[in-house]
């Protein structure tokens, strides 16, 4: 009897652990890079967890309604390519010749399926072209005017370029191309000096990137990236964003990863696929394999940025070795949280 006591009493807690498995979860990043409460005034930290906020919980209503991971995704990433606190979208920085180059990706863990843009300056969101590369086209990665192209022909939502201009990032390449003793280009045709964020953005380094990783009711992940690249980036420079393998990997087999950071390390590492593959293949609970790639790995080549994941079994995690990371998850019962610092969780 007390076998089948023992039993029924283990069988009851893998039963309940296995009940605890959120639905459905989703995790975003802003970026990582030089974030220190000494940097921040009180305003600007406010505004930076309230856009966090909207945007993780838009995100998380989509998967609360049953709607796809790739859905969740594509709506979160709308919202920060919208907002010029974030180097995406209106956001994004300028390269040397004075122009918004845009980059983005997006990966389907059920299928393995994925899409990227580099260097597109028309499409709104580029996060949205990215998944129309993955879904309406045979190929992975469309770059430069043949993207453009490509977008408006797949009837995505268009803009002239001087649409992403801020005057807070041309600000930020004048005082770059100084520096560098490089010539400043023209200010770009229709540009409006007028910038509603400059009070309260704050400039992150060469590290800003947003992404999201979800997990949906139906046990699929996700994962995408939207960058505006580097201040000063020239000869067509592309990081890891775009790069699926990267800065952006899914698979149902081990879990999403996103990355920030400076992206030709990212790419030397294949960090975001290195995470899943420890997962995958040495069986690594999910946040010890961000650690290990991040603070170890990345680390040790001289790398800096971060990660968020999700895995299938609900399992969320976030690593960087950055001062900070604008970093946001929520799951199914559980709680919203936000973090900008190191010290927090």
């Amino acid at each position: 009897m007390r076998t089948f006591a023992l039993a029924v009493v283990l069988a009851s807690l893998v039963t309940g652990s296995a009940m605890a498995q959120p639905k459905w979860a989703i995790v975003v990043h802003g970026g990582a890079g030089v974030i220190e409460r000494a940097d921040l005034t009180p305003e600007q930290e406010a505004a930076y967890r309230a856009a966090l906020t909207k945007v993780t919980e838009a995100g998380g209503e989509v998967l609360a309604k049953g709607g796809s991971a790739l859905d969740a995704i594509e709506a979160a990433i709308h919202l920060l390519e919208d907002d010029p606190l974030f180097n995406s979208g209106r956001g994004a920085v300028f390269t040397a010749e004075g122009r918004n180059e845009l980059d983005a990706s997006i990966m389907d863990g059920a299928t393995l399926r994925a899409g990227a843009v580099a260097g597109v300056t028309r499409t709104r969101h580029p996060i949205s072209l990215a998944r129309a590369v993955m879904e309406k086209s045979p190929h992975v990665m469309l770059m430069g005017s043949g993207a453009d192209t490509f977008s408006k022909e797949a009837g995505l939502e268009q803009v002239e370029p001087s649409y992403f201009f801020t005057e807070r990032r041309w600000r930020s390449l004048e005082k770059f191309l100084a520096e560098q003793k490089l010539p400043v280009p023209p200010r770009p045709a229709g540009a409006v000096v007028t910038d509603e964020a400059a009070a309260l953005a704050h400039d992150e380094g060469k590290y800003g990137t947003v992404g999201v990783v979800a997990l949906d009711q139906a046990g699929h992940v996700a994962a995408g990236t939207s960058t505006g690249g580097t201040t000063g980036k020239r000869w067509g420079r592309v990081g890891d964003s775009p790069i699926i393998g990267a800065g952006n990997y899914a698979s149902d087999a081990s879990c999403a990863v996103s990355a920030t950071g400076t992206g030709e390390y990212f790419i030397r590492l294949t960090v975001a696929r290195e995470i899943c593959a420890l997962v995958e293949h040495k069986g690594l609970s999910l946040q010890a394999a961000a650690d290990e790639v991040i603070q170890t790995k990345l680390t040790a080549l001289g790398g800096d940025g971060g990660v968020i994941a999700v895995a299938p079994d609900g399992q969320m995690a976030w690593s960087y070795n950055t001062s900070g990371m604008y970093r946001a998850r929520l799951a199914d019962g559980e709680p919203l949280s936000v973090g900008i610092y190191k010290d927090e969780p």
